[in-house]
C-alpha cells in the first residue's frame, strides 16, 4: 500500500554576497573563500505520494481534517473553524465538507494524491458531509470508524434519593 515516489528536479543556487576575498590583511586567506554556493546546482526533491490517509475528527463543535502519509507524517489540514465559520455554523455539515474539501485539494496540489483512505472519528453532523467531500477529489479505497468505545465507562451517578 505504500506508494511513495521522489521527483527531482534542478534548480540553481544563486547567493546575492561575492564571497570572494575576507576584510582579513593577508591576501591567503581561507576564511571568507569557501565557496558560496555560486552557479552550482542543488537538487531538490519533491515527495509525490498517490496514497494518503484522511482523519476526520467531528465533534458537536467543530470538524477537523487530517491528511497523512501511510506512516502518519501530516500532509495537510483543514478545520471549519479556519475555514471561516464561526459559533453555531461551525458545527454544520457544510462546515465539515467545505474543510474537508480545502485539506485533501491542498494534499492533492502540494503532493499528488490519488486515493484515500478515511478513518471518522466522533459523532458530530461533518462526519458524512467530509466524506463526500473527499469523495469529490480523490478515490477513496476504504473508510473506517475509529470512534473509541468505553468498554466500562465513566462511573454512574450516585443513587438519588427524594
Amino acid at each position: 500500500m505504500v506508494a511513495e515516489s521522489t521527483q527531482v528536479t534542478e534548480e540553481e543556487v544563486t547567493d546575492s554576497g561575492q564571497g570572494g576575498s575576507s576584510t582579513g590583511t593577508s591576501g591567503g586567506s581561507v576564511a571568507g573563500a569557501a565557496g558560496k554556493g555560486q552557479g552550482r546546482l542543488k537538487k531538490k526533491t519533491k515527495r509525490v505520494i498517490s496514497d494518503v490517509i484522511v482523519h476526520v475528527y467531528a465533534s458537536f463543535n467543530n470538524t477537523l481534517i487530517t491528511v497523512t502519509d501511510v506512516k502518519g507524517n501530516t500532509l495537510s489540514w483543514a478545520t471549519a473553524g479556519g475555514c471561516g465559520f464561526r459559533g453555531s455554523r461551525k458545527s454544520t455539515p457544510f462546515a465539515g465538507q467545505v474543510a474537508a474539501g480545502k485539506a485533501i485539494q491542498k494534499a492533492r496540489e502540494l503532493y499528488g494524491a490519488e486515493s484515500a483512505e478515511v478513518r471518522i472519528y466522533g459523532p458530530g453532523p461533518g462526519r458524512d458531509a467530509s466524506v463526500r467531500a473527499v469523495r469529490d477529489v480523490v478515490q477513496i479505497t476504504a473508510i473506517f470508524d475509529v470512534t473509541g468505545i468505553p468498554f466500562n465507562g465513566c462511573r454512574a451517578p450516585k443513587q438519588r434519593r427524594v
